[in-house]
């Protein structure tokens, strides 16, 4: 994200707004990503309708499903309670990534050690093990600095974007 759209951030959720930038133009194929919080709320987009400022290479891109982040948080969100209930009656312990693979697309769900859920939407024919690196890199880097504080100003950062 450029600067201007993280003008009055915290720097660590400028770094967030990076990492998703970075996740974004990193990996060709990729046409949308959303950070959700645990209860379901999108925190961070990779989407222009949610950033006032988008990385140009998201721009570029051809939308997420529907064209917004926000129907990508929904999707990971009920992704990932799925896949916790099948986990849950399989006793396989915590799901780390779930992916989802149909004729026009892709979907990547991965958990971030807060509870929160990175979610990628990709073109079909997307290295998934590319996709799956650079979303492991995102986790590693983000889940320490996910607290409540952050969550809260990432949430009203979104609001005030719309």
């Amino acid at each position: 994200m450029t600067a201007t759209g993280t003008f009055g951030l915290s720097s660590e959720a400028r770094n967030l707004h990076w990492l998703l930038g970075n996740l974004v133009e990193e990996v060709p194929g990729v046409r949308s990503v959303a950070v959700v919080s645990s209860d379901g709320l999108l925190l961070l987009s990779s989407d222009p309708a949610h950033n006032s400022a988008p990385a140009p290479a998201a721009r570029a891109r051809q939308d997420g499903p529907r064209g917004s982040s926000a129907d990508l948080a929904t999707i990971v969100s009920g992704i990932a309670s799925l896949t916790a209930g099948a986990a849950k009656l399989m006793d396989g312990g915590g799901v780390k990534q779930t992916m989802v693979t149909m004729e026009e697309g892709s979907v990547f769900v991965m958990s971030i050690s807060d509870g929160s859920l990175l979610g990628v939407h990709a073109i079909a024919d997307v290295d998934m093990s590319v996709v799956a690196y650079h979303m492991a890199l995102f986790v590693g880097r983000a889940g320490h600095v996910l607290t409540p504080e952050l969550r809260s100003e990432l949430r009203k950062s979104l609001e005030s974007a719309q």
